[in-house]
């Protein structure tokens, strides 16, 4: 039987196991799959032109999957299936109009 942890994880193709062990690399806090209508909200600012990465480069790409720190303060995107874990590839989540 699929819950629905197990179903978002088998549309960002990670496995539990390793979303056990993932933390942001800065805070150390755990990471969480990103649900579809908070990527989709979030995919509406980068598409508007109004998301930079922490490094302020701008995010040019809609992400297909993405993780999200516990505390909700920061994202990190999954390209083909493997997250982008480095620090100034995070996306902060203060610079958005609405909180994810």
């Amino acid at each position: 039987m699929l819950t629905s942890s197990s179903v978002t994880l088998l549309f960002m193709n990670i496995p539990d196991h390793l979303l056990d062990i993932l933390c942001c690399p800065v805070s150390h806090e755990p990471l969480l799959p990103l649900s579809r209508a908070k990527l989709a909200r979030l995919n509406q600012y980068i598409a508007a032109g109004e998301v930079v990465y922490v490094d302020n480069e701008p995010v040019e790409s809609e992400l297909a999957g993405a993780l999200i720190t516990r505390d909700g303060k920061v994202v990190y995107a999954i390209e083909d299936g493997i997250p982008v874990l480095l620090p100034e590839r995070g996306i902060g989540t203060t610079q958005l109009k609405e909180a994810l």
